[in-house]
């Protein structure tokens, strides 16, 4: 029995780092095309395939970047509309999340049932209805009218929903029996007991929408309302001569908020993502 004990435990250890191995051999990879971002970006244009130790530091790339590209004007322009999503998802599907888990009505169901169905159609099959809608109420071009398709989230309504259903019954008499109203029950109950679901809920949002392309590249025009990654798309586009060290220092620009934010919160995001189940 020894024997087995010490052959079992020999055989977990030898998994237990092969896991390592490979867990370290897929982080490289994935970190492969944002180390080369830096290395070219941060060095000569000689040294973009060249790896070299000694090889020169230089900001040059950055300020050519800067200079070319309203970047100021696209970061501004995705935050505004980055903003605006999460403000109007958060109002909205907290309050959805709290009918469907705690108010009963006719038809509560089928309304689960249409919210689950939204979950299984892609944004990107409907741009062309969106994009008529749009024109009809003359927000093509507009902070507003990127962001309005995705101001209802049929993600954000069910994992509210599931969070809220799994509060104490209690919590919430206790609270009406002090007089609370619905709405400062659900203020003062609900929204503290789903504080860690709220905070993986916002980096999922900001996430995504700081990188969407797709919408924002159909319903923008000008300068006045488009995001980084139109700008950078453009910025970067062949017909303008594909400068690699210039477009990796434009890539850094853009994506910066968002890995200096993971960088200093990074111990937050992962005990929120754990807290609210998110796998």
């Amino acid at each position: 029995m020894m024997v087995l004990a010490i052959n079992t435990s020999a055989v977990n250890n030898q998994l237990s780092l092969a896991e390592k191995i490979c867990a370290w051999i897929l982080g490289f990879l994935w970190l492969m095309p944002l180390l080369f971002a830096f290395w070219a970006a941060f060095h000569p244009a000689e040294y973009t395939t060249h790896f070299d130790l000694l090889a020169p530091l230089t900001l040059e790339h950055f300020y050519s970047a800067w200079e070319q590209a309203p970047f100021a004007r696209y970061m501004l322009n995705t935050l505004i509309i980055t903003t605006i999503i999460l403000g109007c998802q958060l109002v909205l599907c907290t309050l959805a999340g709290y009918v469907l888990a705690r108010i009963p009505f006719r038809g509560q169901g089928l309304v689960m049932a249409l919210v689950m169905m939204q979950l299984m159609v892609m944004p990107e099959v409907l741009i062309v209805e969106n994009y008529r809608t749009l024109a009809d109420l003359n927000m093509i071009d507009t902070w507003v009218g990127v962001g309005l398709p995705y101001m209802a989230s049929a993600f954000g309504i069910f994992l509210l929903r599931q969070t809220f259903a799994i509060v104490p019954q209690a919590l919430d008499d206790a609270a009406r029996v002090e007089g609370c109203s619905r709405l400062q029950v659900l203020w003062k109950v609900y929204v503290p007991q789903a504080k860690p679901v709220y905070l993986a809920y916002a980096l999922v949002s900001i996430s995504y929408h700081w990188n969407n392309f797709l919408w924002p590249l159909v319903v923008t025009n000008t300068e006045a309302s488009r995001p980084l990654t139109v700008g950078m798309a453009i910025f970067g586009a062949p017909e303008s001569g594909v400068d690699w060290p210039m477009i990796c220092a434009g890539t850094l620009i853009a994506v910066s908020p968002l890995l200096a934010a993971f960088l200093i919160f990074q111990k937050q995001f992962v005990q929120s993502f754990m807290r609210a189940g998110i796998k």
